[in-house]
């Protein structure tokens, strides 16, 4: 973490001299087809307070794609690739600020690592300051083999990963592995990213009916992801491993650190434990 702000430091310094530079955030989702992603993934109290911490709150775009396809799908990559375009373009951004959770990590990854694969993603590379992963799926998650040998966690796990697509099997570890070695860059033994991939890690689910932390979110989500974190490390938010979380790019923080209390998996993309606050004035 002191790295991190050490660079945005020496950012700050060739910002100063830029004072035309426009700075924009956008919220990548995770697993699913999005359509509302504003209401039905973040929240607008998440997005309305991160936003805040621009200099013009309007310079924010909330991204509606179909992620349970192959991150490099037209209707994944090409479709981030596409409304970050439009919005980089609309608004005039030249500092761009990502925020992606989950799955939404491995597509926006998958633009950083192969900049010929279209012509639009160098100029988003080219405008990206950093990406902020939330809960990245960057080494995949056992849950997702159990999904796709349609066990007991299929029917369990339908709200949370979803059924039997194309990015729930792509999630599986022994896939992740292979992208990772092959077409993806930012982990050990590969290449590093064109661009800051800074990785906030959950490190456990808080589900007693006591504990006020357990509700930010959802109650009921803690108490599903609680289930499901017994079959993954004893340092998880519930949906995935912490070494998964930080499989790729750099640790921006693991949550006890920084934030007020341990975050879950869903809590890690909702205003919860001052997380929002945390992603407010990093921009």
């Amino acid at each position: 973490m002191r790295f991190r702000i050490a660079l945005l430091g020496a950012a700050l310094l060739f910002w100063s001299s830029a004072a035309l530079a426009a700075t924009g955030v956008a919220f990548v989702h995770g697993t699913g087809k999005q359509t509302d992603a504003l209401n039905d993934y973040w929240t607008t109290d998440m997005v309305d307070s991160v936003r805040q911490g621009l200099a013009n709150s309007a310079n924010y775009t909330v991204i509606n794609c179909d992620f349970e396809q192959y991150m490099w799908d037209s209707r994944a990559a090409g479709c981030l690739a596409d409304q970050l375009t439009t919005f980089i373009n609309a608004r005039g951004i030249t500092d761009l600020v990502v925020l992606t959770h989950s799955n939404g990590g491995n597509v926006m990854r998958w633009i950083l690592s192969n900049p010929t694969w279209d012509s639009r993603y160098p100029t988003i590379i080219q405008r990206t300051r950093w990406v902020n992963a939330l809960a990245a799926s960057s080494t995949g998650t056992p849950l997702a083999e159990a999904v796709m040998q349609g066990n007991v966690f299929e029917a369990a796990l339908g709200w949370l990963l979803g059924y039997q697509n194309n990015a729930v099997r792509m999630q599986q570890p022994s896939w992740m592995a292979f992208y990772n070695s092959a077409w993806l860059l930012g982990t050990p033994g590969r290449p590093s990213l064109p661009k800051g991939f800074w990785n906030v890690v959950g490190t456990d689910v808080r589900s007693a009916f006591w504990d006020g932390a357990a509700y930010c979110g959802g109650y009921f989500n803690q108490v599903g992801l609680e289930i499901t974190q017994n079959w993954l490390d004893s340092c998880s938010d519930g949906f995935l491993d912490c070494s998964s979380q930080n499989g790729a790019g750099s640790l921006w923080f693991y949550d006890h650190q920084v934030s007020s209390d341990r975050l879950s998996h869903a809590q890690s993309r909702r205003d919860c434990h001052g997380l929002d606050v945390i992603l407010r004035n990093d921009l």
